[in-house]
């Protein structure tokens, strides 16, 4: 599998160190701001307006990356305008999951050598046998990966539609700017809601911290959950899989073997009660209705048919 990938298809690091110190930077402090939450929480001083603040940020951003980030901008699954396209990218950039042409080209990659040499977060590639390979495996899959560079998806290789694209171009160029004003929206937020500055600062403490850690570790949950745990309904030539329980707070993207069997469908839920549980395809088929976005990819029953491999 190794001669399938070339030197081309890794996107070189200008400053590894950096680049590691950026990324542990963004994992812990939130991480370590869960305490301070939890204290809150203890003490009775968590109020309403908090868990407002934290629910609208994680739907916004969350929306970002699995209606923005991951079904339109790295697998096409609907058209739409630019200032939807804006709207959608921005709201990724605010998640603090990394610029938009870095996710989409390591996302791209990965489907490209799914589970195999060259895919950036395989649980299953080169991490041993038995339960300490499994652990190491889902270590990896799920958050060491961000920590190296051997394997990411080079943007001139995986999206150069995004490289040349001049309004994603300047989104990705200015992404610090999308992740201050995904911070200070919450503190606005915040304020609005309580009308003091400490209202404001337990809103950015919710709408920020707390809502960073869960998205991104619902995030990461995909790459090494869906990949280890759960059911595997279609033939997608590797180790995808279905959890139910984490679809919706996924925004529908747990349904993950669905995903790897139709990579451009709009919908990853494709049953009845998948679907309830696919709030991305919801939106999306909510903004078809309104006019916001056409030329929808949806898989026929047919299709699904031809890749069924088991009843489950």
């Amino acid at each position: 599998m190794e001669s399938a990938v070339c030197a081309q298809d890794v996107e070189p690091c200008a400053n590894e160190r950096l680049d590691r110190i950026v990324t542990g930077t963004v994992t812990l402090v939130p991480f370590l701001l869960l305490a301070v939450a939890a204290w809150q929480a203890w003490q009775s001083l968590l109020a309403w307006h908090d868990i407002v603040v934290f629910a609208v940020m994680y739907v916004l951003t969350g929306l970002g990356i699995t209606v923005g980030f991951h079904r339109h901008f790295t697998h096409r699954a609907f058209v739409t305008s630019k200032p939807v396209r804006a709207t959608l990218a921005i709201l990724g950039t605010a998640a603090i999951e990394g610029p938009i042409t870095a996710w989409v080209a390591d996302h791209r990659k990965h489907h490209a050598f799914s589970d195999q040499f060259g895919d950036p977060h395989s649980p299953h590639v080169d991490h041993g046998h038995g339960v300490r390979g499994a652990l190491r495996g889902l270590a990896h899959a799920h958050l060491g990966w961000l920590f190296l560079h051997t394997q990411r998806g080079n943007k001139q290789r995986y999206a150069p539609d995004l490289v040349r694209d001049p309004l994603i171009a300047y989104i990705d160029r200015t992404t610090l700017l999308w992740i201050a004003l995904g911070l200070a929206a919450p503190f606005g937020l915040g304020y609005a809601l309580g009308g003091t500055l400490t209202a404001a600062l337990t809103g950015l403490l919710w709408g920020g911290a707390v809502r960073v850690v869960l998205l991104h570790h619902v995030t990461y949950s995909i790459n090494s959950l869906c990949h280890f745990f759960g059911r595997k309904r279609f033939d997608s030539g590797d180790e995808s899989r279905n959890l139910a329980w984490l679809a919706p707070l996924s925004f529908g993207e747990a349904w993950h073997n669905n995903h790897h069997a139709f990579p451009t469908s709009a919908a990853h839920g494709l049953r009845r009660y998948e679907r309830m549980l696919d709030p991305s395809a919801i939106v999306i088929a909510t903004m078809e209705r309104l006019g916001l976005v056409w030329d929808v990819v949806k898989i026929s029953p047919e299709r699904q048919a031809a890749k069924v491999v088991a009843v489950t």
